[in-house]
């Protein structure tokens, strides 16, 4: 797992490199990797050109981290997540978020609460 998470990292990092010539040419300054026998690990790095990345784990049960970047917009782009039995569960200003649930959906749904199922006795 820790292989997977690191290549894709690097993989964004490559991609986002391609998109300026200046950062094609970015170093490492930073790296950090530490994998102990009883399967946790961490990792963490950083470039000349503001990407950062870390994470600590145990392969393949559990994983957190966080990387940042700034996007060729200019927005800084920073995310954390968590992967673990639940799946994987990113965090971030710039990630989509669903639309309100709207009104008339809510008080259905609070019908629906006040008014549970109730098994109706048919007579023979």
């Amino acid at each position: 797992m820790f292989k997977v998470l690191l290549a894709a990292t690097t993989l964004i990092a490559y991609t986002y490199a391609a998109g300026d010539p200046a950062d094609a040419h970015a170093s490492i300054v930073r790296y950090q990797n530490d994998v102990n026998p009883d399967g946790s690990y961490s990792y963490a790095y950083e470039t000349s050109n503001k990407i950062r990345a870390e994470e600590a784990g145990v392969g393949g049960t559990y994983a957190a981290g966080s990387y940042s970047y700034t996007s060729p917009e200019g927005q800084p782009i920073q995310l954390t997540y968590i992967a673990d039995e639940n799946g994987y569960q990113p965090k971030g200003d710039h990630l989509p978020t669903p639309p309100p649930i709207p009104d008339y959906i809510l008080k259905a749904l609070a019908y629906i609460e006040a008014h549970p199922f109730q098994k109706i006795q048919l007579k023979k």
